[in-house]
This record gives C-alpha cells, structure tokens and sequence, in this order.
C-alpha cells in the first residue's frame, strides 16, 4: 500500500472501536455489584471474618442437634442430685456439702459447686461443665447464641425496612411528611440506645403487650427484638434520609416523572436501588450492634427472660461464681465478641467494596 493510499483511510470512532476488539476482545461494561464483587474478593481478612460468622450461625443452628445427640439434655434441664460418670466413677454434678472430722476439728464443707469442663471425659457430657441448677453449659450456651443471633437478626432486618419505608417518604415528599418523621427521628435520638432499650424492655417484660387482636406474653423473645428494632431506626433512617433528598434532585428522578412514572414507583423503582448498597452495609453493621445491645439488656434482666437462655442472661448468671466457676461467665463472653467483630470487620470490608471511591484495584 502507498503513502498516498494509506493517508485516503478515515480514521473514525467505528475503526478504533475494531482496532480495539482485535487486540484486546469485545469491550464489556460491567455493573456496580460485579466490581463490587470485585473488590471485596480481594480482601482477605473481610471474607475470613464472613467466615467466622457464619461458622458461629452453623454452629447455634445445630443446638438442638448437639443437645438431643450428644449432650442428652436440654437447655432448661435442671440436673441438681444427679451423678454422671466419669472414668468410671459417678460424680455429682452440683457439689453436695458435707461434714468431715479432721483430728477431732469438725470442717463443713459447703456444696453448689457446678461440675467443671470435662472436655470429652463423660462422653461429649457437660464439655464446658455445669451451671448452679445442673445445667449443661455448652448447650445453653448454643441456645443462648441461637436465640441472640434472632433477636439481632430479626431486629435488624425489622430495623431496617421500617427506617428504609420512613427514610423515603421523608426525603421524597419533604415538607410536613418531612417534619414529622425528622421529629420522630430526632425524639428517639435524644435518648441513648440502651437506656431507653432497657426503659423499654422493663416495662413490656413484665406487662407484655396486650393490644387489640395482638397477645405478647412479658417472656417472648419477639419482645426484646421489637423493642431493639424500634429504638435504632433513626440510626438507619437519618443518613438515608439524606441520600434520598439528594437522589431526588437528579435527571434520572425527572426522566422517570416525564415518563409519567407514578411517586411510589420512583421510590421503590428508582431511588431504592440507588441506596441499595448503603442498606446492605447498614444491616451488616446494625446487626452487630443489636446483638450487643440484646446482651445488655439480658445482662441487666430487661431482654431474653429466663429460663429462656441467651448470651447476656448467661453473663449474669455467671457473675456470681467469677472466682470459682469463671467459665460461666467467659465462654459466652467471648462468643459476643467473636460475633460482633467478626460481623463489624466484614461490614468495614464491605463498605469499602462498595465504594465507587475505593483505591482497590479491579482486574479480570
């Protein structure tokens, strides 16, 4: 081919796109959840810390597996007399007192003591040994975990659609719809979290709720997840309300109401998934925190009422014999924490995948 020949090709848009395809394959657009994808299966630690979580759900799940299988007993079983054995010899598993004479001096020795970690010596019995009344630990303490990660799951999944419902009217009709929910918002933000939690809790623990149709005796765990749901929405709801005020201003919004598009559609149909990605994060983060708080509240009496077992009312339970059965107390300790870490790190990870913003890089 000549000069001249080779100067007579139009350089267009058509031909760098060809060029393009030749060299590198067809040019793929790819959407916000792929490189979000993207970025997040890239960070280890917040993928390990999903893992963690999840282990602890399977683990509670299989609660009642463990306790009809293995440890044959329930988690409210009350075993005070009885003996298991152990080596071949049967040990009480509350302590009885007794009185021995020792060079003429009479020693009392006091029973209550609880049946210490037996890890596997009486056949998967009592591996984290017993509580005051007889009870076996390990299966209280999966029950217990079971019914935490309920209550704050549920709370939070309850939490969220309320606050994603109050959050868009707010922002899309602003005005007085605006100003009520902001004064709601504003009225339960006033307060802390846990003491009007625990305000709450008190009082419908010991009333229960008893409105019209709808019978909820003080001992139902939807009580606590209620009442948790209740006082952090305005932690969801504000900053979403936010983003809908800004959303609403954009073309997108006004191509849809040109179109004809109705206002519940432009809400659910085109400003909800654009907040998609904060919801998710939120309900990650909101759920760690509403197991903390559900753990306060059974600490203090105002959550998951006995006998009914849960992380926080185990914590009390093993306040008492801190010194001489610490177990009671730590193991479900620590089973928070590994929650609530866990699930706050994956949230961290997430927020991060989903930020457009985000200095990660994306590849193939």
């Amino acid at each position: 081919m000549s000069a001249r020949e080779d100067q007579s090709i139009d350089f267009t848009l058509d031909t760098a796109s060809e060029l393009a395809s030749a060299e590198h394959g067809p040019i793929e657009g790819k959407s916000p959840w792929t490189l979000a994808w993207r970025r997040l299966r890239r960070n280890y630690v917040a993928l390990a810390s999903l893992g963690v979580f999840l282990l602890v759900v399977v683990v509670c799940c299989l609660a009642p597996v463990y306790a009809h299988d293995v440890a044959h007993t329930g988690p409210n079983s009350v075993h005070l007399g009885e003996t298991i054995k152990i080596h071949g010899k049967e040990v009480p598993v509350v302590s009885i007192g007794y009185m021995e004479t020792i060079k003429g001096v009479v020693h009392f020795h006091a029973g209550g003591a609880p049946l210490g970690p037996q890890w596997g010596a009486a056949g998967g019995r009592y591996i984290l040994g017993g509580d005051q009344l007889g009870r076996d630990t390990a299966v209280r303490i999966l029950y217990g975990g079971l019914n935490s990660l309920r209550v704050g799951i549920l709370s939070a999944a309850i939490c969220i659609m309320m606050a994603v419902t109050l959050a868009l009217l707010a922002g899309f009709y602003r005005g007085s719809v605006d100003w009520v929910i902001s004064r709601f918002f504003d009225l339960v933000w006033a307060f802390p979290a846990i003491l009007l939690a625990i305000a709450l809790g008190a009082a419908l623990s010991l009333n229960g709720i008893h409105w019209g149709p709808i019978h909820v005796s003080g001992g139902n765990i939807w009580i606590p997840t209620f009442v948790i749901a209740f006082v952090t929405v305005p932690y969801v709801g504000r900053p979403l309300r936010g983003q809908v005020l800004s959303l609403r201003e954009k073309e997108f919004v006004e191509a849809a109401r040109g179109q004809g598009a109705s206002n519940v559609r432009i809400m659910f149909r085109e400003i909800l998934p654009n907040i998609a990605s904060t919801v998710l994060v939120l309900f990650t983060l909101i759920v760690a925190g509403n197991i903390l708080i559900e753990a306060g509240l059974s600490f203090l009496g105002a959550g998951v009422q006995p006998p009914n077992p849960s992380w926080g009312n185990l914590i009390a339970d093993g306040e008492d014999r801190i010194q001489t059965a610490p177990w009671l107390a730590i193991v479900p300790g620590v089973a928070i924490v590994i929650t609530a870490v866990s699930l706050n790190i994956f949230g961290d990870g997430l927020r991060d995948a989903l930020d457009p913003r985000a200095k990660v890089r994306v590849g193939r």
